[in-house]
């Protein structure tokens, strides 16, 4: 069950706040190859099954920025937002790839708000996105991502 923010000051009070984690969600090569087509990285450990899988990670593994871009599916299994007036993807900070994400592996986000402070009329608010593979003992990601939101005025 996600979190729920339904106004400014909510989303102040959320640091340290654990979001919980994510479904699972099966990496296909299919994915894969689309995130290729999309980047134009069609390096050999993402799209070529038989070389990769004499190559160092036994088969494809997903591009680390596809792992990242994951963050943004997460995002809102993880917290859903209501009385909003617009909310915008502002950056990200600490991003690190511990470990390869195989084609076939599940993966999941678990999040955590680490910082949510008042920026002109928006709340800007990092959550950390770990991207879990299941059975693994490290992350395929860790991203600190930057949101801002500005919310509609709460009617009394």
């Amino acid at each position: 069950m996600s979190t729920v923010f339904s106004s400014a000051a909510q989303m102040l009070g959320a640091v340290g706040l654990q979001l919980g984690c994510t479904e699972w969600l099966t990496i296909t090569q299919e994915r894969v190859n689309l995130f290729a087509e999309a980047t134009g990285d069609h390096q050999w450990i993402h799209v070529d099954p038989q070389r990769a899988a004499e190559g160092p990670f036994g088969g494809c593994i997903a591009h680390g920025y596809l792992t990242m871009a994951l963050a943004n599916l997460f995002m809102p299994q993880l917290m859903r937002i209501e009385n909003l007036a617009m909310g915008v993807n502002y950056g990200s900070d600490r991003v690190r790839f511990p470990a390869a994400v195989k084609v076939g592996a599940r993966v999941r986000g678990r999040g955590e708000v680490l910082r949510a402070e008042t920026i002109s009329a928006t709340v800007q608010l990092t959550v950390r996105i770990s991207i879990e593979i299941e059975g693994e003992e490290r992350p395929g990601c860790v991203v600190d991502t930057i949101s801002r939101y500005s919310f509609n005025p709460i009617a009394d």
